[in-house]
């Protein structure tokens, strides 16, 4: 049975959710000298925000719908996120195809101006037109680190080795790679640093407004166990549950609606050998990505689909991996066929719903409702991306700052994330000198390491001089001294929470291995490795 608690202090600020956007805001918030309370009912980016396509990007589509101040904000953010999490971020270059046939998705209002002015091309999208995109994509966000756009020759350069004959032509351009997870993680860390309370696997059964505070009743859902927390300020963060917080933990009226749109994606074999990820346009006019994977694989996604209930747990359906493995192939000159398949995951995202007829041309930009009619103001945020998740919180924190007279102003652009204290260009000295302080890790392992920990890989490892040092070996370069860490100071509880979002080792291990981690992590040995 659970007992109960009571906190003894009010926090200025209780953020339900601990997801991007949750981490985030409790981040910014903490550092601007606020008390902050976060709980998320399951782990740390359990939903959306490990499920994405592990890109941060302007979203060179949505210029189709006009949407220029959200791709602009977006494209300006890349350089910012890149300075501060180049050990889990980095610049990776995009080859998009093109022939004559390419049609756009027939609801984006460019379509529309282009068969209105132009209806002899029936829909196709033509070779200037996504020339003119780039040309905006490049010089809307004013790149500093990133290389602009070029032009390929598919019959000669080795990106055109993998795809059908008929491309013989693509532009080149420049986005960036995230590890979406480890962001949220990382995000998390850095708000308790600075005095916020990270609460997982913490369920907010009910938040009432109560002499010009929230209360809010939690109840750990590992020990049952109750908990009342009054903060004078709430963030509801929930993603593909806010509309739900808001009618049953808040028992408020919802009038701005969510639109829950899932988007599914396969991991296969590796499909060609080059570093660079392929942006593919179908003849429906929707674009999928072709993403080079954990070294020996390739990420396909994403599909657009509805998804009604936010308590269905999002799966990748089998129309929808035939659907990707097809639009693949339409590419690849080698078939993609299920066959291929390794792994397959999705996530559900929560757009603001704005009327829009398909799930594909719902806005992706964010939307903030505060409420504060009834006394102590309550946040509801909708939608957003994970490229702009940053400036989500800055706006959170602009509309929230104003009840707190102590609350510092904006800090957060170019401030490092944990084991981010390097430059963008010195992931491979730091892998150098890793090797050299532990001899006994290969490349791969000590690019992982640098890869998932910077500048703080040398705290995970320690004193250790030997492989044997480290403890229990689980596969994949797990060790138990890397497991205690991510225990210790990343919120780890059981063995999913770590093969397959603070690292993708799952895909490398085995289901026994997979239940030795678990068992182990649940164990008094565990306990004392903390």
């Amino acid at each position: 049975m659970g007992g109960k608690g009571t906190s003894s202090d009010t926090v200025d600020l209780f953020v339900i959710g601990g997801g991007i956007n949750g981490c985030g805001i409790a981040r910014d918030a903490a550092g601007r000298g606020l008390s902050v309370t976060l709980a998320e009912m399951n782990d740390l980016a359990s939903a959306t925000s490990s499920a994405s396509t592990k890109l941060f990007h302007g979203g060179l589509r949505y210029l189709e719908y006009f949407e220029v101040r959200l791709v602009r904000e977006a494209l300006i953010e890349r350089e910012t996120l890149l300075r501060a999490m180049p050990h889990i971020s980095w610049p990776m270059r995009f080859v998009l195809p093109y022939h004559k046939d390419m049609r756009f998705e027939g609801e984006t209002p460019t379509s529309k101006l282009l068969n209105a002015v132009m209806p002899w091309m029936k829909g196709r999208r033509p070779a200037w037109l996504i020339r003119l995109g780039l040309f905006m994509y490049d010089h809307l966000g004013g790149r500093k680190i990133l290389p602009g756009t070029k032009t390929l020759n598919l019959g000669h350069a080795p990106e055109g080795a993998p795809l059908k004959g008929k491309f013989q032509r693509a532009f080149e351009y420049s986005d960036c790679w995230i590890e979406d997870s480890r962001l949220v993680v990382l995000n998390a860390r850095d708000a308790e640093a600075r005095g916020a309370r990270i609460m997982t696997r913490t369920k907010v059964m009910t938040a009432t407004r109560q002499d010009g505070l929230w209360v809010v009743e939690l109840e750990n859902t590992e020990t049952g166990r109750h908990e009342t927390v009054k903060a004078r300020a709430l963030v509801n963060a929930g993603g593909p549950w806010v509309k739900d917080v808001i009618t049953s933990t808040l028992h408020q009226n919802a009038s701005e609606g969510v639109r829950l749109v899932r988007g599914s994606h396969i991991v296969t074999r590796r499909l060609f050998d080059h570093d660079k990820c392929y942006f593919f346009q179908g003849a429906d006019g929707r674009i999928i990505f072709a993403i080079p994977y954990e070294g020996d694989f390739t990420l396909i996604g994403t599909t657009d689909v509805e998804h009604e209930d936010p308590s269905a747990k999002p799966e990748c359906t089998e129309a929808e991996a035939q659907y990707l493995c097809d639009f693949a192939s339409e590419y690849f000159k080698q078939p993609v066929t299920r066959d291929d398949i390794v792994w397959t995951y999705s996530g559900v995202r929560p757009l603001y719903d704005d009327g829009a007829k398909s799930a594909t041309a719902a806005t992706r930009d964010y939307v903030l409702k505060l409420d504060d009619a009834a006394g102590a103001p309550v946040l509801n945020v909708f939608g957003g991306k994970i490229t702009t998740y940053r400036k989500l919180a800055e706006a959170a924190l602009a509309k929230i700052t104003p009840f707190f007279d102590h609350a510092k102003g904006d800090w957060t652009a170019g401030v490092a994330l944990p084991g981010g204290d390097f430059a963008v260009d010195g992931v491979q000295r730091l892998v150098d000198d890793l090797k050299s302080a532990y001899p006994f890790l290969d490349d791969y392992w000590a690019g992982r390491l640098v890869r998932a920990y910077g500048t703080e890989a040398v705290q995970v490892l320690g004193d250790a001089a030997t492989i044997e040092d480290l403890g229990q070996d689980f596969g994949a370069t797990l060790t138990a001294r890397e497991v205690a860490w991510m225990m210790r100071h990343e919120y780890a509880r059981r063995a999913e929470d770590i093969v397959w979002r603070r690292t993708r080792l799952g895909l490398r291990m085995t289901k026994g291995q997979i239940k030795a981690l678990d068992d182990w992590m649940t164990s008094g040995e565990a306990m004392a490795a903390e």
